[in-house]
């Protein structure tokens, strides 16, 4: 069974960085694929960032270009995601999942959600 435990949220100014780390475990992940969502009050859950375990190159939403660098690291098997310059639009739930599914970088075909942690980035 796979686990996805997020860590590393908390409440910061704009302009601030943090970062978010994801513990995988409970399964083979070379395959796989890794992103992180976020779902702010009110609104939809929405695709942020996700790379392959494997290294390849890693797909950013627009929003977070430029700002956000998602990574992988094989041996303690985690998934980060440094987020620099933060805005209060970036505040939000953050989430990591998993997918082995072929639509991976655009958002789609996640299979295992962690629980989330929450991100407030206030002005």
């Amino acid at each position: 069974q796979v686990q996805l435990v997020e860590s590393g949220g908390g409440l910061v100014q704009a302009g601030d960085s943090l970062r978010l780390s994801c513990a995988a475990s409970g399964r083979t992940f070379s395959s796989a694929a890794m992103g992180w969502f976020r779902q702010a009050p009110g609104k939809e859950r929405e695709f942020v960032a996700a790379i392959t375990w494997s290294g390849g190159s890693p797909y950013y939403a627009d929003s977070v270009k430029g700002r956000f660098t998602i990574s992988t690291d094989n041996a303690k098997k985690t998934v980060d995601l440094q987020m620099n310059s933060l805005k209060p639009e970036d505040t939000a739930v953050y989430y990591c999942a998993a997918s082995w599914g072929s639509r991976w970088y655009s958002g789609y075909d996640y299979q295992y959600w962690g629980q989330g942690t929450q991100v407030t980035v206030s002005s």
